[in-house]
């Protein structure tokens, strides 16, 4: 009788796929509360090496890191109407408190434009004090009625920027720089996530802003997912707020602002972006255990020797984990290690020691072979290395295999409905068009320049509509 597969195949049920990886992977479980989530350990070392990246990326934009209140009063939510129409259905309201009921209701925050606006009004009194670059990482919460884990939760995780400027021209710019040398540059080179930058449609843009740019990854199913987005906000925020600045002329101006942010979000898109049916594969740069070294039996001598490996390795500034626990069989310590995508496993027993030898188990692009002992340290980084960048190249492959140039909205549809992506001109497409296709669960979900490039305006000549189905 055959043996039954630890994931639900792809091929069989993908969502089923991914909540089994999730779970056996020990990254998440589900919260008490309906659309939350506990972050486990190994879930949560994900986040931290995200959150370490991106952070040194943003701090070297100038900006700094502070933190808000998660409490927000609810007559703030009504001072920007935009913002508040697109925000409504998903507020979670606190009424009572020490218990009494409040004089004011107070909303959990679903982002921290009002509160954040409301102390720039008081920071900003020059043109000194500009431009003013402010992040934070922290929780929100938006009532979610279809909660998936990581990809829809009532309250995840994020970093949320927000920045005052003196000119239209040095917040637009300032946009832009965190969507593609933040947020791009961290997606390709430390996910080895093939992205596609882009601007929303006015439809699907965030509530408030005059321009979101956003980048766009594509599933292990063909879906799309958002992946992070960066706003411009115009003044919009700035008149709600009465937030001024005197010029170096003597005029009071309004400031120009931008926000833009990432979420844990991201956990998700890395299982459906780069798992298996085996598990996840984590890209070795963002990996928080690049080498696990399994001793295969507990004689003593090879407990010593992985040990010794384990810190030559660490010494060489490989993050590594030395797996001793020979209580427990090596045949499911291999599988755990495979499920949680860790990109190189170092097998070693007596018959291995007694070969100088060890065998290595690459997670990526799969296979193992018997290596030198002596070599490991210095072969290891190449390893590494090569295993990031086979990620990427199979992250555009599919991108580019699935993703159809079509000249009609049924063609657009059909090419969503077949699990890929669809490129459409905008000029065929419209405003129009984009209403038939959410007929179908078909979304815009960028407009792109015919050369691949971020169009200035969303009716630029050339434009080309990124249509897809989408998480």
């Amino acid at each position: 009788m055959a043996k039954a597969p630890v994931l639900t195949p792809q091929a069989d049920d993908f969502p089923r796929w991914y909540q089994d990886l999730i779970t056996k992977a020990e990254l998440a479980d589900n919260g008490p509360v309906r659309g939350t989530m506990v972050i486990r350990p190994y879930g949560y070392g994900l986040w931290e090496r995200m959150q370490t990246e991106m952070d040194a990326r943003i701090k070297e934009t100038g900006t700094q890191n502070a933190y808000f209140p998660l409490l927000i009063p609810q007559s703030y939510l009504t001072r920007e109407a935009d913002h508040v129409e697109g925000f409504a259905p998903e507020l979670a309201v606190v009424t009572h408190g020490g218990g009494k009921e409040l004089e004011e209701p107070a909303v959990v925050r679903p982002t921290s434009e009002m509160i954040i606006n409301d102390y720039f009004s008081k920071w900003v009194q020059s043109y000194r004090d500009l431009p003013l670059l402010i992040n934070q990482w922290a929780n929100v919460v938006r009532w979610e009625l279809r909660p998936r884990l990581f990809l829809r939760t009532t309250e995840f995780l994020w970093q949320e920027g927000h920045t005052a400027h003196a000119t239209y021209e040095e917040a637009r710019h300032f946009a832009a720089h965190i969507h593609r040398q933040v947020y791009e540059d961290f997606m390709v080179n430390v996910l080895a996530m093939d992205v596609v930058p882009g601007r929303k449609t006015v439809k699907e843009r965030f509530a408030g802003a005059i321009n979101t740019l956003t980048l766009e990854g594509m599933m292990g199913d063909g879906k799309a997912l958002q992946m992070a987005t960066s706003h411009e906000l115009g003044q919009n925020f700035a008149k709600a707020f009465n937030t001024q600045y005197l010029s170096k002329d003597g005029r009071q101006e309004l400031v120009w602002q931008t926000s833009w942010g990432s979420t844990t979000r991201m956990i998700g898109a890395l299982v459906m972006m780069h798992g298996d049916d085996n598990g996840l594969r984590v890209p070795p740069r963002l990996a928080q255990i690049q080498a696990v070294v399994l001793a295969i039996k507990g004689d003593e001598a090879v407990l010593a020797k992985v040990r010794e490996l384990g810190d030559r390795l660490k010494a060489a500034g490989i993050r590594v984990h030395v797996d001793d626990r020979t209580d427990t069989p090596f045949g499911r310590r291999a599988v755990d290690w495979e499920l949680k995508g860790v990109p190189v496993r170092i097998e070693i027993g007596p018959r291995d020691l007694e070969n100088g030898t060890a065998m290595l188990a690459r997670r990526v692009p799969g296979g193992k072979e018997p290596v030198s002992l002596d070599a490991l340290v210095s072969l290891l980084p190449t390893v590494l290395e090569e295993d990031q960048a086979l990620l990427l190249k199979q992250s555009r492959e599919r991108r580019e295999s699935r993703t159809t140039e079509v000249a009609t909205i049924d063609e657009a549809v059909e090419a969503a409905g077949a699990g890929g992506w669809a490129r459409i001109p905008w000029a065929v497409l419209g405003e129009e068009g984009e209403a038939k296709l959410a007929d179908h669960a078909v979304t815009v979900r960028c407009l792109v320049a015919e050369d691949g490039s971020v169009p200035d305006a969303d009716d630029a000549p050339g434009n080309v509509a990124v249509v897809a189905r989408a998480y």
